[in-house]
């Protein structure tokens, strides 16, 4: 009986893994995460791809939080809108994606395939770098607002793989736009979130 059982039960669940691998036609790959000063919560910044391994549409790049505890959350209209979400997707090629932020309009983000898997490429110190992470210093005005103080972007260089990183602060002419971050005025002040 334990036999039938233990043979029964591998049946059932072999049955379901290869149901929701059925079901579920894309596989995802990560690309970078945001990390903030304020609190230990991670803006997660994925490519999906098609079994394949194409774009499985015109928007493969998603973006949601990862909590302190661990938990998935998806990012609301607002942080959509005004920090963390994907205003623009540009397939450039087979292989070759452009990302751009809300944040961060005028930093570039190429999404290419290195060494068989796909990786966030951007300008880090002047060098092609692939992006592993963004850090956000900020503090809270008397208004309640978030003030950020500076943005590092930290990554590896393409060509050598030796760590590289950067610091734009409100002050970085040489960034433009993308130092726009840094004086955004969020409007929801209460969300524990946002920067």
């Amino acid at each position: 009986m334990r036999l039938i059982t233990i043979s029964l039960l591998s049946i059932i669940l072999g049955f379901a893994s290869w149901s929701a691998f059925a079901v579920s036609p894309d596989k995802t790959g990560h690309l970078f995460f945001i990390e903030r000063s304020k609190n230990k919560n991670l803006v997660q910044y994925d490519i999906r791809l098609a079994e394949n391994g194409n774009f499985p549409d015109s928007k493969p790049v998603t973006a949601y939080w990862i909590l302190e505890n661990g938990r998935r959350e998806e990012l609301n209209s607002i942080e959509k809108e005004y920090a963390y979400g994907i205003v623009r997707q540009e397939k450039l090629a087979e292989d070759k994606f452009k990302v751009i932020l809300a944040a961060f309009k005028s930093l570039e983000i190429i999404v290419e395939r290195i060494n068989g898997s796909f990786k966030a490429v951007i300008s880090i110190n002047g060098r092609e770098s692939v992006l592993q992470s963004i850090y956000i210093k900020s503090e809270e005005t008397r208004a309640g607002l978030p003030m950020v103080l500076y943005v590092d972007l930290f990554g590896r260089i393409k060509k050598t793989g030796l760590p590289i990183k950067e610091r734009i602060t409100p002050n970085d002419r040489h960034h433009g736009e993308s130092a726009r971050i840094v004086n955004h005025p969020f409007p929801l002040k209460s969300s524990s979130r946002l920067l």
